[in-house]
């Protein structure tokens, strides 16, 4: 379980920057620190837990990175070809022996180099004939050879503690041996939707109800992270109601988060809720779609209290709950970075603020990625998450885009 001080996200200052709510989170919040081991085949997505140290080089041994003819360096002339005998053949996962001088050993890829070849020649680049190989001239000492230890020597950290595991990561520890990492354990996310107006999908809909989109959408990004995300369903709008519903799920959870009711309009009541069973940091984040995010403490499990309009709580969890999540899974907290592109579009915004907007990617004329706006504002459009590529960044000293200028990018899948 988290156990957080209630003035962990204490923040005095004017509506936060987007930058400074990320650092503030990275810098405040520790690692649970619970581990555990999985199978290679779990790793993917995991945080891993523990530096994973090469006991074992790679390659470990030189091989031939190609089908042909492996030499001696020393018997060739530099200013000329060289027809040698052909002796020996070595084919991967075979023994090779020792070279013998002057003459030139079939050798396919992966083989292991036999003792005193250091040097390769593609078998498209030389001429077979009766039981000998001419080789051309120019070719460069090692070439073709990989060489022990030159991607990974052994006892060098392979993969540091805290890398969010990949496909790639995975297959570097499988070369390496390793059939388990320690990885953290999944994170526990009680998520729930607050909003009298709602009722959940398959539920009878009365004319002034709407179904709950954000819910799902949170714990879909949230199993997307590697957490363990628990569905608490809808809490209504009502203080009371909400204070018990929120402190029984700290008791159970490492993280709580909502979306709704965070504002300051007067049925919106999370702020007071929060504050009367913990400390609550009302967040007037400098963002564009999602400024009203609250955050805070309860009995020592972090809160976060997202927009109600989905877009804006989209936006709002990759800034405010991913990094916060990945922090309590001890996570390496790395900030986007966005793609440049040239703008397809006018745009006009305040200074100060940070502010997202939702575009597709097309080609140009010229061969050069434009990005082309959704036609339609409005954060409650879930239309515009859909068909569109990502979000253009706009910082916050911009205050206008022009067509032809260029801007940062940043695709939905970098997203979470």
């Amino acid at each position: 379980m988290a156990q957080l001080s209630d003035d962990c996200f204490a923040f005095g200052g004017p509506m936060l920057p987007v930058a400074d709510g990320v650092a503030l989170i990275a810098g405040k919040v520790a690692a649970l620190g619970a581990q555990e081991d999985v199978g290679l085949h779990a790793a993917d997505g995991r945080i891993l837990a523990q530096d994973l140290r090469a006991p074992l080089s790679l390659p470990p041994f030189a091989n031939s990175a190609v089908d042909g003819y492996a030499v001696r360096f020393a018997d060739l002339d530099p200013d000329a070809g060289a027809t040698m005998p052909v002796e020996g053949r070595v084919e991967a996962g075979a023994p090779a022996g020792v070279h013998k001088a002057g003459r030139a050993a079939r050798i396919f890829t992966g083989a292991l180099m036999p003792e005193g070849a250091d040097t390769v020649f593609m078998q498209e680049d030389v001429r077979v004939s009766e039981g000998a190989v001419t080789l051309p001239r120019g070719l460069k000492k090692g070439a073709n050879v990989r060489l022990a230890g030159e991607d990974i020597a052994a006892g060098d950290v392979a993969l540091p503690k805290g890398r969010r595991l990949r496909p790639q990561d995975v297959a570097l520890a499988a070369a390496l041996g390793a059939a388990r990492l320690s990885v953290a354990k999944r994170l526990r996310v009680g998520v729930f939707s607050t909003g009298d107006e709602l009722v959940s999908p398959g539920e009878s809909q009365r004319p002034p109800q709407i179904y709950d989109s954000n819910r799902f959408m949170l714990l879909a990004l949230l199993a997307r992270l590697g957490c363990e995300a628990h569905d608490l369903g809808i809490l209504r709008d009502d203080a009371a109601g909400l204070a018990r519903a929120l402190k029984d799920a700290a008791a159970g959870h490492d993280l709580i988060v909502t979306s709704g009711g965070v504002s300051t309009g007067e049925a919106d009541h999370v702020k007071g809720a929060v504050e009367a069973i913990g400390s609550l940091v009302f967040w007037r984040m400098a963002i564009k779609p999602g400024r009203p995010v609250a955050m805070g403490v309860i009995d020592g499990t972090p809160f976060v209290g997202l927009p109600g309009n989905p877009v804006a709580s989209y936006v709002t969890q990759a800034y405010v709950v991913r990094p916060l999540a990945l922090a309590l899974m001890g996570a390496q907290v790395a900030p986007f970075v966005a793609l440049p592109v040239r703008a397809a579009f006018h745009y006009r915004k305040k200074a100060g603020r940070r502010e997202f907007v939702r575009a597709s990617l097309s080609r140009a004329p010229d061969g050069v990625m434009e990005a082309v706006k959704f036609p339609r504002e409005g954060a409650g459009l879930l239309s515009s998450l859909t068909q569109t590529d990502g979000l253009v960044e706009l910082p916050e000293d911009v205050t206008q885009v022009e067509p032809g200028q260029m801007v940062g990018f940043l695709d939905y899948a970098t997203l979470v």
